[in-house]
């Protein structure tokens, strides 16, 4: 360990410099520092590549919905035309032939907005770039430190091949399911062998030791406690409840589309009908679905959820370390905490006395941990 602290993100413990094993023994060379930078520099260019990408993704849904309402439009206009003009023949034929044509392909336009979902594909580059960024400065911090270790490659290696996972960037074949069958908070980090979310950890008494004591490791415990029950359930919650309103809204706009192409093929009052108000139904559904982003909004309530995920597994793999002197120095974490929670210490540390007498006594009243969503 470094001056008492870890340079990780939260979920793996920095074990002492002196240690045995080959992985933590930092190297006279300079092989550590060289594989370090180059770590770095990748870290770097994903940060750029998802920035380029996001910002194409993020065009793609403001063209795609202008283009897609403005067919829309056109059919309903060329549909209410074919209907106000006198007698047959080619003017008919043509107003006819023409909005058809312009809801068919706009509805083949609209199903394939909901299958990759623009906007939503431009908020898992958002997320990802500041997550590669958040490596990057990370592998500075422990180049500036000094005396980086194999350990410290691996680990940000670990990271990025996780992100990599978490946030892909082809479409085919690698795409994100924005239909999900269950909802489960976004995971970018790597997963820790043997830990599992929500076992309570052994309440073992010992002496200070690290920055740790008995009452630090009860005021994370309550503080991760909090984290699982309250804000990590709600955002949950609040998923499922965007995710039903898109199914909704993706159903709903290329089946009012198709039944306008239907109405303005055929003829007589009631198709005139079907072509023009289906067709402006359609132009509102798929405003509200695309201009409002509701994708948007669904990846950032489940990256939401799995920050929340991500500060209780820091804190459930913190905990189970049994050799104090491995872990994180405990004033650090407790900060750091502290600070991902939008909290100062002092509120930090009143949340866990809360949650404490709010468990003893049976209530459900908690506050939420986080001050900051």
């Amino acid at each position: 360990m470094r001056n008492g602290y870890t340079n990780t993100t939260g979920n793996q413990t920095q074990p002492e410099i002196n240690h045995t094993t080959m992985e933590d023994r930092p190297l006279s060379d300079s092989k550590v520092i060289a594989q370090l930078y180059y770590v770095k520099e990748i870290a770097a260019d994903r940060a750029e590549m998802h920035t380029n990408i996001g910002e194409q993704r993020n065009n793609w849904n403001h063209l795609l919905l202008m283009s897609v309402n403005a067919m829309t439009l056109t059919a309903a206009t060329m549909a209410g035309f074919a209907a106000t003009s006198c007698g047959k023949g080619a003017p008919l034929l043509a107003f006819k032939f023409s909005s058809t044509l312009l809801y068919t392909a706009a509805t083949v336009m609209l199903m394939v907005m909901n299958k990759i979902h623009p906007s939503q594909l431009a908020e898992e580059q958002r997320n990802a770039v500041r997550l590669f960024k958040q490596i990057h400065r990370e592998i500075q911090t422990i180049l500036a430190i000094g005396n980086p270790t194999e350990r410290d490659v691996k680990d940000a290696m670990d990271k990025i091949l996780a992100l990599d996972r978490a946030y892909p960037l082809p479409l085919l074949g690698a795409m994100l399911d924005k239909f999900p069958a269950t909802v489960e908070p976004a995971m970018w980090w790597p997963q820790r062998k043997g830990l599992v979310v929500g076992i309570d950890i052994e309440r073992r008494d010992r002496k200070g030791s690290n920055g740790w004591n008995v009452e630090m490791e009860e005021e994370m415990r309550q503080i991760g406690g909090v984290l699982k029950r309250k804000d990590k359930t709600e955002y949950v919650r609040l998923s499922k409840l965007v995710l039903k309103v898109h199914k909704i809204l993706a159903i709903s706009g290329p089946l009012l589309m198709g039944i306008a192409a239907v109405g303005s093929a055929l003829q007589g009052p009631w198709a005139v009908v079907l072509g023009i108000i289906g067709g402006a139904l359609a132009t509102i559904v798929n405003t509200m679905e695309h201009g409002g982003q509701v994708g948007m909004v669904f990846e950032m309530y489940r990256s939401t959820a799995g920050f929340f995920r991500f500060v209780e597994e820091s804190i459930l793999s913190t905990l189970k370390e049994r050799d104090v002197e491995k872990r994180e120095n405990g004033e650090f974490f407790e900060m750091k905490v502290a600070l991902q929670l939008g909290r100062s210490l002092s509120e930090l540390r009143n949340l866990a006395a809360a949650a404490a007498s709010f468990r003893r006594n049976g209530e459900n009243t908690e506050e939420f941990a986080s001050k900051l969503f």
